[in-house]
C-alpha cells in the first residue's frame, strides 16, 4: 500500500519553553481523534508520536533549539482535505501561542512510500531528486543487471541500470558533449564506441557518414551493457537511437555485443587505430580511493588501451562525472597523467536535463 508522508518544519526563537508549546498543540490533536504518548528526551526537547483512525501516524517534535517539525503519514486513500485542515490548524495554533513570533517555515511535499513505480533516483554527489514518473515502461533482470525504461512526463523514456539514471529521451546535450559538442568531423573517419547500448552515439554518428563505426558493448568486472539494453533501447528509446539498433550491422557501423578489453587488446597487438574513441562505458568512480575501488583499476585499463589504438591525431572522448565531485575528477585528471602515452586533455561542463546536475565530459589527444 503507499502512504504519504508530510514534513512541516518551524524554526522559532531560542527563548519558547518546549513544555508549554507541546502542551498547547495537543488539542489539534485530539480534535482529530489521535491518541498521543509523549516521550522522554532526557531534557532535549519533546516528543509526541500520535496515531489514529485509518493507520494515521504523526510525530510532533519541539526541540529545545528552537524548532519544530510535524511529520504526518496516512496512506493514500485516507481523507486528504481533513488531514490538510490538521497542518494548517496546527500552523495557526502555533502562530497564535508565539503571538506570530517564527522565524521561518518549511513545508516539503510529500513524499510518496510504496508507490509501484519508483520515483526517487539520487544525484551522483547524493541529492535525492523526485523525478515525475508514472509508468514502467520497460524491465528487466539480465545476467549482470536490472534494467528499467521509465517514463517521465518531464524527460519521456529514462534508461536506468541498477538504480543509476543513464540517459533520457530529452538528454541530447549528452550525446552532443560526449561526441564534441558538434566541432568535429567524422565525415570518413574511423570510429570506436565503448559501451553507449543506448543507440545514442551511434545514431547521432552515423548521421556524419563515417567510415566505420565499431560499438562494442561489455562484459567485464561490475559494468555491463548488455542485450537486453540494446533489446529495451530499441523498441522503447527510439527518440535517442532511431532505427540504428534494429540491425547489428550497417553500411558504416557494426555492433559487437561482447568484452572490450581483450578485444581492445586484440586491437593494440595488430596496431589497429581509430580516428576516435569515445567511451561510454561507466562514469568516473565517486570513491577517491583507488587501492580500495577495483572500478579505477578498471578505468585506468580502458583509458591506456584507449589511448593505446588511437590514432596519432585522433581524440578521446569520455564523460566524467558531476562537477560537484572535485575530489574524484582530479584524481582521473591526474591519471590521465600517467598513462603509457602521454596526453593533453581539456574538460567541459555541460547541463544534462534528466541528471539534474552539471556533467564534466573530458577530450584527451597524444601529445
Amino acid at each position: 500500500p503507499m502512504f504519504r508522508h508530510y514534513m512541516h518544519i518551524y524554526l522559532l526563537p531560542l527563548s519558547v519553553d518546549p513544555a508549554s508549546t507541546v502542551s498547547g498543540l495537543l488539542s489539534i490533536f485530539h480534535e482529530q481523534e489521535l491518541t498521543e504518548t509523549i516521550h522522554d528526551t532526557d531534557g532535549h526537547g519533546y516528543l509526541a508520536t500520535f496515531v489514529g483512525k485509518n493507520g494515521r501516524f504523526v510525530v510532533l517534535r519541539v526541540h529545545s533549539q528552537g524548532l519544530v517539525t510535524v511529520d504526518l503519514q496516512f496512506y493514500e486513500d485516507d481523507d486528504i482535505a481533513q488531514l490538510d485542515n490538521l497542518l494548517n490548524a496546527l500552523e495557526n495554533k502555533l502562530k497564535v501561542l508565539l503571538n506570530g513570533n517564527i522565524t521561518r517555515i518549511k513545508k516539503l511535499p510529500a513524499l510518496l512510500r510504496g508507490a509501484k513505480v519508483d520515483r526517487y533516483w539520487p544525484t551522483a554527489d547524493g541529492r535525492l531528486i523526485e523525478y515525475d514518473i508514472d509508468k514502467v515502461v520497460y524491465e528487466e533482470d539480465s545476467e549482470y543487471q536490472n534494467i528499467k525504461i521509465l517514463h517521465s512526463q518531464q524527460y519521456g523514456n529514462i534508461l536506468v541500470l541498477d538504480g543509476d539514471v543513464n540517459l533520457a529521451e530529452s538528454d541530447s546535450a549528452y550525446t552532443q558533449a560526449i561526441t564534441g559538442s558538434g566541432k568535429e568531423n567524422y565525415a570518413g573517419k574511423e570510429v570506436l564506441i565503448l559501451g553507449g547500448g543506448d543507440g545514442g552515439i551511434l545514431a547521432e554518428l552515423v548521421k556524419q557518414k563515417p567510415k566505420m563505426i565499431t560499438m562494442v558493448e561489455i562484459s567485464f568486472t561490475d559494468f555491463y551493457i548488455d542485450q537486453k539494453v540494446i533489446d529495451g533501447c530499441k523498441k522503447y528509446m527510439r527518440k535517442t537511437c532511431g532505427d540504428i539498433l534494429d540491425n547489428l550491422k550497417g553500411d558504416c557501423y557494426q555492433i559487437l555485443v561482447q568484452d572490450c578489453v581483450p578485444l581492445l587488446k586484440k586491437y593494440v597487438q595488430e596496431g589497429r587505430t581509430f580516428d576516435y574513441v569515445i567511451n561510454d562505458l561507466t562514469a568516473i568512480p565517486i570513491s577517491t580511493s583507488p587501492e580500495e575501488d577495483s572500478t579505477w583499476e578498471f578505468l585506468r585499463l580502458i583509458l591506456d588501451l584507449s589511448i593505446k589504438v588511437l590514432h596519432p591525431s585522433g581524440k578521446y572522448f569520455t564523460q566524467g562525472n558531476s562537477a560537484n565531485l572535485t575530489e574524484a575528477l582530479n584524481l582521473f585528471e591526474e591519471r590521465l597523467g600517467r598513462l603509457s602515452c602521454p596526453v593533453d586533455f581539456r574538460k567541459e561542463v555541460v547541463c544534462v536535463p534528466s541528471y539534474l546536475e552539471q556533467w564534466v565530459f573530458y577530450t584527451a589527444w597524444k601529445k
